[in-house]
């Protein structure tokens, strides 16, 4: 059985460990991250359908991390879905020129994270 997985860049290690459990439990394979070095890292190494990617992290920050993905040829292609404490206009605004399918504001509300991944995926797809 074919199992979508998600890389879960987070800085913060309890938001981190409870969204990835919580993401697990709706049928996610979830990889994870605490910093953006290791988002590079995971992504290269794992591969994965979609990354969900805090913008405010230690050592890099998401857009960063965000910025050198997509210059990758190894992971430019993968869709990445931001996480923001702080969503404002701009913020949304550099996520999507930094190349985000979408922006979610933390705390997550699972139900609508999930649509959002599924969205994505879906028109990944097509």
């Amino acid at each position: 059985m074919f199992m979508t997985k998600l890389l879960l860049a987070e800085g913060d290690e309890f938001s981190r460990d409870m969204l990835a459990r919580r993401l697990t439990y709706r049928g996610y394979e979830v990889i994870t991250a605490g910093n953006g070095r290791g988002v590079l890292a995971a992504a290269r190494e794992h591969r994965p359908d979609l990354i969900l990617m805090d913008l405010d992290m230690p050592i890099m920050d998401g857009h960063a991390a965000l910025r050198s993905l997509k210059n990758d040829p190894r992971t430019f292609h993968i869709p990445v879905i931001a996480l923001a404490a702080r969503v404002s206009l701009d913020e949304v605004r550099q996520a999507a020129t930094d190349g985000c399918r979408g922006c979610e504001a933390k705390p997550v509300v699972l139900r609508r994270l999930v649509e959002r991944i599924e969205e994505v995926l879906r028109a990944r797809a097509e």
